[in-house]
C-alpha cells in the first residue's frame, strides 16, 4: 500500500528527515511514534502530497507522491495535527463543503461516518471554533473520511484532548481499521504505540526501528527497576551516580533504572540508596515498556 525509499528533506541546515524508508501494507493501522520535531509532520505532508521531497521516492496505492500527486489527492484521507476546518462554518456545513471537494455527498458516504458523525449530528448548527477538542476532532475526522478514501493519514490525532476522548478516538479507529481501512497515524504519547499493528519509533528524521509493539518490547534486554523514594529529586541524582548505572528516567511516580550488568543486584542498590539519606525506598523489577525501549534506542550509536 506504501513504499518510501531513502526519502530525505531538509528545511535549510535542518535535516527534517534522513533516509527514511519503509514498507505498509493494506489494511494495516501503523503508527509513526517520536517527540515534537522527530520528523512525522514533514514524513506525513509528503506522503499526503503537500511537500515534495530532495531526495528518494514514495508510492501510496501504487501512485507516486509527486508524479501522481493529482490522481492520488482524491485517494487519501488527511487529519493534520491542527485544527483546520472552517471554524465559522457549522458542523453540518463543513462537512458538505468537504463533501462537495471530492464530487461526492454526505448522504453518499453516510454510512461510513455515521458511528463518528452520530457523536456530534445534534450539534450541527454549532459552528465548528465552538466546539470542544473532542468534537472537534470527531468532526476532522468525518470530513478526512466522507470521500471513502484508500488510506487515512492523521498527524497526532489525540494532542490536547483528554483522556476519555482518546480511548474513544483509538476505539473509532480500531472499528475503521475492521473495515478495510489502511490507517497511517503519528503520535508522541508513547503509550498509544500499543493500538498499532507495527509502529515505526522516529527520532531526528531517523527511523530506529519498526516493529510490533510487543516485538519492540521483547528486545529491550537489560535489567530494568522501577525505583521509588520520598525524595524524587534526590533518588534521581543517587542512581545516576550510582556506579552500574547504564540509564535513569523518570516515569510517572517512579523512576525507571536501567543497570548496566546482565543482572541488576536489588539488595546492593537498596544498600547503596540507605547511604544516600532516602526514606521509603521501593525497587522492584519490570517489563520493557514502548517508551524504555525508545529511550534505549536513542542512545545506541548510529551507524
Amino acid at each position: 500500500m506504501i513504499t518510501v525509499t531513502n526519502l530525505s528533506k531538509h528545511f535549510g541546515t535542518v535535516q527534517a528527515l534522513e533516509a527514511v524508508q519503509f514498507r505498509l501494507d493494506e489494511g494495516e493501522l501503523f503508527g509513526f511514534v517520536g517527540p515534537d520535531g522527530a520528523g512525522k509532520t514533514t514524513l506525513f505532508r509528503i506522503l499526503v502530497t503537500l511537500l515534495v521531497p530532495d531526495t528518494g521516492n514514495a508510492t501510496v496505492d501504487g501512485l507516486d507522491v509527486v508524479k501522481d500527486y493529482r490522481a492520488l489527492r482524491a485517494r487519501l484521507g488527511y487529519m493534520p495535527g491542527r485544527f483546520s476546518l472552517y471554524p465559522d462554518l457549522s458542523v453540518e456545513e463543513n462537512l458538505t463543503f468537504f463533501a462537495s471537494v471530492f464530487g461526492t455527498t454526505v448522504q453518499a458516504n453516510y454510512d461510513l461516518i455515521k458511528d463518528i458523525y452520530q457523536q456530534i449530528e445534534p450539534f450541527k448548527d454549532r459552528r465548528a471554533g465552538a466546539l470542544s477538542g473532542g468534537m472537534k476532532q470527531k468532526l476532522a475526522l468525518s470530513c478526512a473520511l466522507i470521500h471513502r478514501p484508500r488510506v487515512l493519514f492523521l498527524d497526532e490525532p489525540t494532542t490536547g484532548v483528554d483522556a476519555v476522548s482518546r480511548r474513544e478516538f483509538w476505539e473509532m479507529l480500531q472499528r475503521l481499521k475492521k473495515g478495510g481501512l489502511t490507517i497511517v497515524v503519528s503520535t508522541p504519547y508513547m503509550d498509544e504505540a500499543g493500538q498499532c499493528d507495527r509502529v515505526a519509533l522516529i527520532q531526528e528524521g531517523r527511523l530506529l526501528q519498526i516493529e510490533t509493539p510487543s516485538a519492540i518490547e521483547a528486545q529491550y534486554n537489560r535489567p530494568l527497576l522501577a525505583v521509588k523514594a520520598a525524595q524524587r529529586y534526590p533518588l534521581i541524582q543517587a542512581l545516576r551516580q550510582y556506579p552500574h548505572a547504564h540509564a535513569v528516567y523518570a516515569f510517572g511516580e517512579y523512576v525507571h533504572y536501567t543497570d548496566a550488568r546482565p543482572t541488576a543486584d536489588v539488595q546492593a542498590l537498596r544498600a547503596y540508596l540507605d547511604t544516600q539519606s532516602l526514606t521509603h525506598i521501593e525497587i522492584k523489577p519490570i517489563p520493557a515498556s514502548i517508551e524504555d525501549a525508545f529511550m534505549e534506542l536513542m542512545h545506541e550509536p548510529t551507524t
